[in-house]
Parts: C-alpha cells; sequence; structure tokens
C-alpha cells in the first residue's frame, strides 16, 4: 500500500507553505497550536499521521520561536507513530555559526541540527545554506536545493546586455562563478573587511566593470550594509546599472531603509521569509514554492531529485 503524505506548517511559514501546498496538489493537514498565558506553545496534530511521510514546512528565521515550534512539531509527529518525517526549512536559521571563529563561542549550525535529530526528523530539506558543509553535521539524508534555478531564469528574462556578475565577499565567490559560467558572463569580487558583525570597515573591487549592468549575488541579506556599500563601488567604477539577488531576505534593522536609499535598480528575493515591509518599491519576491514542492513530489515517490541541483 502506498505510503501516505501530509504537509503541515509552522505558523511563521504559513504563507509559503500555503503555496507550496497548492503546488504539490493537496491541503495542508490540520494543526491546532495552543498558548499558555506565558508564551509557551504546543502543537497538536488533528488528524491521523500514523504510517505516513510527514512533511513539516517551516524556516526558522527570528524569533527563535520558529525552530521551537519546527522542534515540537517533529517530536509529537514521532510520537504519532509517523514512518517518516522531513523537516522542510526553506531557511535554516543559525546557518552563519557554522565554525568556531573565536573562542568559547558555539557552533549553532549544528546544535541545530542535533536538536532536530533528536526531535525525531528523519530527512531535512533546506534551500541555499550559508555554508555548504553544515549537511555534514547531520545523520540523515540532507536534500540541499539551490535558488539559482529560480534566479538564473529571472536574469535571463531582464533582457540585459554586457551582464556582469558580482560577489559581495570571497566567501561568495564560488556561487557568483556558478552564475557567471551559466550566463556566460564576467564576474567581479567585492573584498570587504569588518571589524565587528554587520559593519563594513572597508571594501574594494576586483574586476572591471566599467559599462556593465552588474548583478550582485549572496545567499541571504541581514543589514544590507554589505549590499549597499558594494552597489556604491561598483557604480563608481562606471557601471551602467547595479542589481542584487539574494535567496533569503532576513533584512533586519535599517535594512529596508538601506537598500530604498541605495543605488541598486532592484533587488529579487525568495519568498523563505516574509517579509516584514511589503511597501517597498525595490523589493521583488520570487516564490520558491514550486521549487520545494517539486522535490517533495519526488522524494515521496522515491525518485532522484538530482536534476533539481542543476541550474
Amino acid at each position: 500500500m502506498e505510503q501516505p503524505a501530509f504537509l503541515f506548517s509552522t505558523r511563521g511559514s504559513s504563507e509559503l507553505s500555503k503555496k507550496i501546498a497548492e503546488q504539490y496538489g493537496q491541503d495542508l493537514g490540520k494543526l491546532n497550536i495552543v498558548e499558555f498565558s506565558d508564551g509557551e506553545f504546543t502543537p497538536a496534530f488533528e488528524q491521523p499521521i500514523r504510517g505516513g511521510r510527514v512533511f513539516l514546512i517551516g524556516s526558522t528565521h527570528q524569533p527563535t520561536d520558529n525552530l521551537m515550534e519546527l522542534l515540537l512539531m517533529c517530536d509529537a509527529a514521532k510520537r504519532a507513530s509517523a514512518k517518516s518525517i522531513t523537516a522542510v526549512i526553506p531557511y535554516y536559521g543559525f546557518a552563519r555559526q557554522d565554525r568556531k571563529d573565536a573562542p568559547r563561542v558555539p557552533i549553532g549550525a549544528k546544535l541545530v541540527a542535533k536538536m532536530l535529530m533528536s526531535a525525531g526528523a528523519t530527512r531535512v530539506m533546506t534551500m541555499d545554506l550559508h555554508a555548504d558543509q553544515i549537511q555534514g553535521f547531520f545523520e540523515i539524508p540532507v536534500d540541499h536545493l539551490f535558488a539559482s534555478t529560480i534566479f538564473v531564469e529571472y536574469i535571463q528574462n531582464l533582457g540585459l546586455d554586457n551582464i556582469c556578475i558580482a560577489s559581495p565577499d570571497m566567501g561568495g565567490a564560488k556561487r557568483a562563478n556558478t552564475y557567471a559560467k551559466h550566463l556566460n558572463a564576467d564576474i567581479v569580487i567585492c573584498h570587504k573587511e569588518r571589524k565587528v558583525a554587520n559593519q563594513v570597515e572597508n571594501m574594494m573591487l576586483i574586476g572591471e566593470v566599467e559599462g556593465k549592468n552588474v548583478i550582485l549575488v549572496d545567499d541571504m541579506i541581514d543589514t544590507a550594509g554589505t549590499l549597499a556599500k558594494a552597489a556604491e563601488l561598483i557604480m563608481s567604477k562606471g557601471a551602467n546599472s547595479v542589481r542584487a539577488i539574494a535567496t533569503h531576505g532576513v533584512l533586519s534593522g535599517p535594512a529596508y531603509e538601506r537598500l530604498e536609499n541605495s543605488l541598486l535598480t532592484e533587488i529579487a528575493v525568495t519568498d523563505s521569509i516574509p517579509l516584514k515591509n511589503t511597501s517597498t518599491t525595490k523589493i521583488k519576491v520570487l516564490s520558491c514554492a514550486s521549487l520545494f514542492a517539486d522535490v517533495m513530489h519526488l522524494v515521496h515517490d522515491n525518485k532522484s531529485i538530482s536534476q533539481r541541483f542543476v541550474i
């Protein structure tokens, strides 16, 4: 007998989950979350899931309640005798804590991985991790999807000539090179120096951008300080225009104001994280729902998903 599939959503990713469920071809499952007066909460599945493949959809962006809610749902599914539990995490929070880069600090990305496995997750599906090696923190299968399958089509539809791909930092050079090869475009790299987190001290450009339409590629935008400074630097070097694409629009602190006041023509992000400010004129949101729904179908049918890793 075919193993049934059930889709459930955390509250913080409800809009994206509805789109994924629609693309998947079935409704979200019934889930009730009871809140206590002190803010504590507990999720309860309101339908049997015994022996089924359960997909729990939820990005773990801030507040941390989003992560805790997903963990509790994993535990509830395990105790309800689900046969398999796939944590579908479009944005994997705490991923920037992927190594011990200073004395006496945690490796938060691994801690989250251990918590997900302990809670009962048997598989993880995510998109554009901040560092690829985070997959190695898990002892269960990890489907690491790439938003490039969404963004490449977007770039091609812009109809720009003389395109140049730029990385806002050295760490993103590999990602930018992948886009540049596929689009047959030149590549430049912005080298930045930081003294403290979220604050760029100095930046220089490696490569030529004069007369080119530049597209900055990154995995996330947090305070937008790096992007705004990179755009200013690129335009000062004679570029015709500069745009940005980033998978995850974290957009905290002064991010929206910085982007509105920046020299960026447009910023494209996915809906892995819901926008806090929907009135902005420069940010374009591209949905990742069909990508996740497609891969979820392939996983449920025990088919190869390798074609979804290719731009």
